[in-house]
């Protein structure tokens, strides 16, 4: 029951609302690949710092479930370092998340144009933020707001209480690699099938090294790169859908 309220208040509910959305892109009239997916918006036009404000309230507040997790685990006598969620080993986290990115950030973008080109994935905007001195950090926290979140619960939070309960470790793997795929169905077939395999890949790395943190600076370089490569290169370079 913990696990499922932890879910239902983030990615659980986040799942459900991108097949919800992605039903809508397949039911529209449109091909899929004609339609957008917008990851980071304005949300406040013509407006800046209002929108700044909103933008940092939205990277805020999803990170309320990671202190939630904190919390249960300190009633059970543990913490998120028993996750490996902490700055013990700086340097031995950020080589390893460097790899791992370098390696999963490629194939993930060539997944993508490939499922893109297929017709089977809409056309994944990662910003249509204003240029304004803000967006960059803002889509870096963003980022890295993507990757606590993901990696702390879907990762290490959820192996544990899943391993707690008795589960296989196939059964683990397969639920914490769907549900990453799920709460990206919103993007299309592209965006599902990659980040199952990124999930498949995270929950291995995570049973070797007992480690969040390196999965999470990954994530965060991932995003990065596809958030601020595509304010740099969109409308530039012919091969990036826009």
């Amino acid at each position: 029951m913990e696990l499922l309220i932890v879910l239902g208040l983030s990615l659980g509910a986040s799942g459900v609302s991108a097949l919800i959305s992605f039903i809508g892109s397949l039911t529209a009239p449109a091909a899929l690949n004609t339609q957008t997916a917008t990851l980071n918006g304005s949300l406040a036009p013509g407006r800046p710092w209002l929108d700044l404000s909103w933008q940092l309230f939205d990277i805020v507040t999803p990170l309320v479930p990671v202190v939630l997790v904190g919390y249960l685990l300190l009633r059970e006598g543990a913490s998120l370092r028993n996750l490996g969620f902490d700055l013990t080993r700086p340097g031995w986290d950020f080589g390893r998340g460097v790899l791992i990115a370098a390696g999963i950030g490629g194939s993930g973008l060539l997944l993508y144009l490939g499922a893109h080109a297929a017709g089977f994935n809409l056309t994944v905007v990662p910003s249509s933020l204003p240029d304004v001195w803000w967006r960059i950090p803002v889509l870096i926290l963003s980022a890295a707001q993507n990757a606590v979140v993901e990696e702390v619960i879907v990762v290490g939070y959820m192996i544990r209480r899943l391993s707690m309960l008795g589960w296989s470790w196939p059964a683990i793997v397969a639920a914490s690699a769907l549900l990453r795929g799920s709460y990206h169905l919103y993007q299309g077939v592209g965006g599902f099938l990659g980040n199952v395999v990124m999930g498949v890949i995270f929950c291995l790395l995570y049973q070797r090294w007992r480690r969040v943190a390196p999965l999470a600076i990954a994530h965060t370089l991932i995003d990065t790169v596809a958030f601020v490569g595509y304010v740099l290169l969109a409308g530039h370079v012919s091969w990036l859908p826009t």
